[in-house]
């Protein structure tokens, strides 16, 4: 009889940077891409906001595979993207990325002052799922967590995020054009986020399921807490 088991392996992960650490950076961002992307490619989304006090790092996930094209075998210059997990065997493969972001952390802030530094953690798409899963989960320090174009894992506990936001900022940042928008899904969710107490500011912008530079300067430059859950 065929018997599941597993075993631990190690892997050399990818990862972009835009700025460098050092002893003048004071805020740090890791940003994680959403489904079919690659670091190198959204990490460009956040030229805009590059300054030197600032380190942004964008973690690829480990998985990556051919996008969809022509029927039959993948061409040369097939393009390629990445996923941080499928619902196969997920309970490891989250904790293996929640793992990997977590060695990451640790290897930026060998060369930056945490007590110095504010982090933020930003997630799009897909890649918000498993921000909102590494910052609850893992051992890493955040500051803020922007779920952009996405909600909060569909496994949250909601009565512990009702106390954890109160410590972590929570910025829900959408398309007012994004598919999950025209839904109702972002408005309900909204409702359910008040229903059960937790805090967070909503930013939204004119456009679809996609980043938008304006916006994000502006949360860039945000200071204070964020508005509570209610009305």
């Amino acid at each position: 009889m065929a018997e599941e088991r597993h075993l631990e392996v190690r892997r050399t992960a990818r990862y972009w940077t835009i700025g460098s650490p050092g002893p003048e950076i004071t805020d740090v961002w890791f940003v994680c891409h959403g489904y079919a992307q690659l670091a190198g490619k959204f990490v460009t989304e956040f030229d805009t906001i590059a300054a030197s006090h600032r380190l942004i790092v964008a973690p690829e996930a480990l998985s990556r595979f051919y996008l969809p094209g022509e029927p039959g075998f993948h061409s040369a210059d097939a393009p390629i993207g990445a996923t941080w997990m499928t619902r196969e065997d997920r309970a490891h493969e989250i904790h293996d990325y929640v793992a990997y972001l977590d060695a990451l952390y640790d290897s930026v802030f060998t060369g930056i002052d945490r007590k110095k530094a504010s982090v933020t953690v930003l997630g799009f798409s897909q890649g918000g799922a498993t921000a909102n899963r590494w910052v609850t989960r893992g051992s890493a320090r955040a500051n803020r967590l922007i779920m952009w174009g996405c909600l909060l894992a569909a496994d949250s506990d909601l009565n512990h995020a009702a106390s954890f936001f109160r410590k972590v900022d929570l910025e829900i940042v959408y398309g007012t054009r994004d598919k999950f928008a025209d839904t109702g899904m972002m408005e309900e969710y909204e409702k359910l986020l008040r229903s059960n107490d937790i805090p967070f500011r909503l930013s939204t912008f004119n456009g679809g399921h996609r980043m938008d530079r304006e916006t994000l300067r502006v949360i860039a430059g945000a200071q204070g807490k964020p508005t509570t859950g209610n009305p």
